[in-house]
């Protein structure tokens, strides 16, 4: 299934960048042959719907008690970050929903557009008004056809399945699968990549041999003949920069069945069967999303935000997943607390709480709730943000290491890798940040780090989003409608 390519428009953002910071601005003759600087046109960026701005500072990040639960130490350091862009709340169910159904009309509009299905080239533009030849994209201008004909009710039919014992019309989860292509920016930069050998090194005195080979390792992904997604790492010689450039491939149906598997002896199938698909649950945060889902969702997002933005596309970052340092951060508030709220009790006199989590062993409910809660029904911190501790644990992009902190860079701290599928599974393990529903006080805490492997989903993991700023430079921005 050919989709549109996420890593052209992520390439236009920073190729544009760079183009308007080299020819975009103007150089008058009149300065009197002094350096004036070449001007440009400002750019105000927007707050993006449903997030909140992290305002760029310091923080002491870990836990510098001894845990009295483990009766260990924890790493602890003096790092900076740069302001971003966050969530307010926990992805819900019902955005997720529209990452899935994005999906599934993709499909739909790939296949009524071949011919096995009536061809109608519309629902793809292969060619420009002139007529010259465009890399395909999908036509999301046309709408799915109301009252298909035979051809169009076949392609529509066929992303879903029949139960065999209801003979329900269901959607067809193996076909849920999203194609995008990241850019690896960084290791493109790093000097030993360069295509140059001569640039490599810059300490004169070491001899760069030019035919000396630099290997390179790209995940790239594809779907076989009887419809399973392969997935490979590739190692080989550096031969240009389109060798930094990912391929995934990824099923982004959530596993429903988590609630299942993850509580064995339990009657939790009415979970299983409603909690994603009934509109009740919308604003609940979306589980059973696996790490590698998650970075899919926020490809996806990228993708979606660029298409309806135009030209200024050219300025905005990508949506991601928070590094585990931008979350503590984020999660302790203007004030750092230990916790996202200023008091280091978990709830009022009156005993109301300030999050969904476990206050007693086995008693889920005395905060009010079972499983998991609305997003955002509990008082958000000092930076805007809303069930930074409990409900369900998010995902982080950074790695998990015994080490932590003291293996990161004390400026925007982050410890990345990308695991091949052939990789040990403990080289999968990814941070998870803020504690759930089912854990205990000393999990809930801000500093509190634990891990889960990446492409394991569970009933108690969600995540968020974050973005960069476009322009780090000023705190003021200009306010969209919400």
């Amino acid at each position: 299934m050919r989709r549109n390519k996420i890593i052209a428009a992520v390439c236009l953002v920073a190729v544009s960048l760079s183009l308007a910071g080299c020819f975009g601005g103007k150089v008058t003759s009149s300065s009197g042959g002094e350096v004036t600087g070449a001007g440009g046109r400002a750019f105000t960026e927007p707050t993006p719907y449903g997030m909140t701005l992290i305002k760029r500072g310091h923080l002491r990040m870990g836990i510098e008690k001894q845990d009295s639960l483990w009766g260990k130490e924890t790493p602890v350091k003096d790092i900076s970050v740069e302001g971003f862009w966050m969530d307010e709340t926990e992805v819900t169910n019902s955005q997720y929903r529209q990452f899935v159904y994005y999906v599934r009309d993709s499909i739909i509009r790939e296949r009524l557009a071949d011919p096995a299905y009536g061809g109608d080239e519309t629902y793809k533009i292969e060619e420009d008004k002139n007529g010259d030849p465009v890399t395909p994209y999908l036509n999301w201008k046309k709408p799915l056809p109301r009252k298909p004909n035979e051809d169009e009710q076949r392609a529509i039919e066929s992303v879903y399945v029949t139960n065999p014992i209801t003979g329900e019309k269901m959607l067809d989860y193996s076909q849920m699968n999203y194609r995008y292509e990241v850019y690896d920016y960084v290791t493109a930069a790093l000097r030993r990549n360069r295509l140059n050998p001569e640039e490599r090194n810059l300490n004169t005195d070491i001899a760069v041999d030019a035919n000396s080979e630099v290997w390179i390792s790209k995940d790239t992904a594809y779907i076989d003949d009887e419809g399973r997604i392969v997935r490979q790492t590739i190692n080989r010689p550096l031969s240009g920069p389109w060798d930094f450039l990912n391929t995934y491939i990824v099923n982004i149906y959530p596993d429903t069945t988590c609630w299942v598997n993850d509580f064995p002896n339990a009657d939790n199938e009415s979970y299983m069967r409603l909690y994603f698909s009934n509109p009740a649950y919308n604003d609940y945060p979306v589980v059973g999303v696996t790490w590698e889902q998650a970075n899919a969702f926020c490809a996806w997002r990228t993708e979606y935000l660029l298409k309806g933005l135009g030209n200024a596309a050219r300025y905005v970052q990508r949506y991601r997943l928070p590094t585990e340092a931008e979350w503590e951060y984020a999660a302790r508030g203007k004030e750092q607390n230990e916790f996202p709220w200023d008091n280091k009790d978990v709830s009022t006199d009156k005993g109301c709480f300030f999050a969904n989590f476990k206050p007693d062993n086995g008693n889920y409910t005395k905060d009010g709730n079972l499983i998991t809660s609305k997003v955002g029904i509990y008082q958000a911190n000092s930076n805007g943000l809303f069930d930074m501790a409990g409900n369900v644990a998010e995902w982080t992009s950074t790695i998990f290491t015994e080490a932590g902190v003291e293996s990161m860079n004390d400026i925007n701290p982050q410890l990345r890798y990308n695991a091949a599928k052939e990789d040990p599974y403990r080289l999968k393990k990814k941070i998870v940040r803020g504690g759930s529903w089912k854990d205990p006080e000393s999990y809930i805490r801000s500093a509190w780090r634990t891990y889960e492997y990446q492409n394991q989903p569970r009933s108690y993991i969600g995540f968020r989003c974050v973005r960069s700023l476009a322009n780090t430079t000023s705190d003021k921005f200009k306010k969209s409608k919400k």
